[in-house]
């Protein structure tokens, strides 16, 4: 019984790996139908191009609001999911914290860094939602953004907000846990935003703690998997694909093409 929860951790990991795997190869099928190119040339500002517009989002520059809201959604859960390394491995190993022992006060550092993205993607996430659904700006309310496309984008940024709450509500927990003097959980790391929300489950016995930061747990990294596995479906697999697609990017002067 002790390895049970790490024997179904390890279906799920294998099974969201097996689907994503699968997603993939049928993009690169469709891919691979074109004509074979070679766009490996001028490797500094493929990867110039890639840094900017994938991960900086500069083309986002032009619409203010929208464009920081876009950066801090899009770096923010790129840093947080830094921590699937860890819970990853705490899933296998059926450890908890694994990497608190060896990396000291840079532990500290990254989990607060952690929770101040998440809070930061999560305001961002709401005013995204207020946006598409409660303010009246035109382009989200054209023919063409009604149906699957307004689902799509209302999908994905409720997949944040679970997720980011998720993320909060665990370690809120843990901190508690960790304060109790629970045996298997150690102090380690720093809540900057996490130890805010620790009195909505103060009241509760060491006993219920533990089961709520379990599921908190199980329910964050289940999560992911699933919206892992619905990019593909979505519109929003330019999240995976603006990095290839920026670098293999045609790097010619527009209207130009062989004769």
């Amino acid at each position: 019984m002790a390895y049970l929860s790490n024997f179904i951790f390890s279906i799920l990991l294998f099974s969201a790996i097996f689907y994503f795997r699968r997603n993939i190869l049928f993009v690169k099928r469709n891919i691979q139908i074109g004509k074979s190119i070679d766009r490996t040339d001028q490797s500094s500002k493929r990867w110039s191009n890639m840094i900017l517009i994938a991960f900086g989002q500069s083309k986002m520059i032009n619409k203010p609001i929208a464009g920081l809201l876009h950066i801090v959604v899009y770096i923010g859960f790129v840093v947080i999911n830094i921590e699937l390394i860890e819970i990853i491995l705490d899933g296998l190993l059926g450890t908890h914290r694994v990497f608190a022992p060896y990396m000291g006060k840079a532990y500290d550092f990254l989990i607060a860094t952690f929770e101040v993205f998440a809070v930061m993607v999560l305001v961002s996430v709401v005013v995204f939602w207020l946006r598409r659904n409660t303010i009246n700006i035109k382009r989200f309310w054209k023919s063409e953004m009604k149906g699957w496309p307004k689902r799509d984008a209302d999908y994905i940024l409720y997949f944040e907000m679970i997720l980011m709450t998720l993320f909060l509500s665990m370690n809120a927990t843990d901190l508690l846990l960790q304060q109790s003097g629970e045996p298997n959980y150690n102090e380690a790391g720093f809540f900057p935003v996490s130890q805010m929300i620790t009195p909505l489950f103060s009241s509760f016995s060491l006993d219920t703690l533990v089961v709520l930061e379990r599921t908190f747990w199980w329910l964050h990294i289940s999560g992911i998997f699933i919206f892992l596995n619905y990019l593909y479906y979505s519109k929003h697999l330019h999240i995976l694909l603006a990095f290839p697609n920026t670098y293999y990017q045609n790097l010619n002067s527009k209207g130009r093409f062989p004769n």
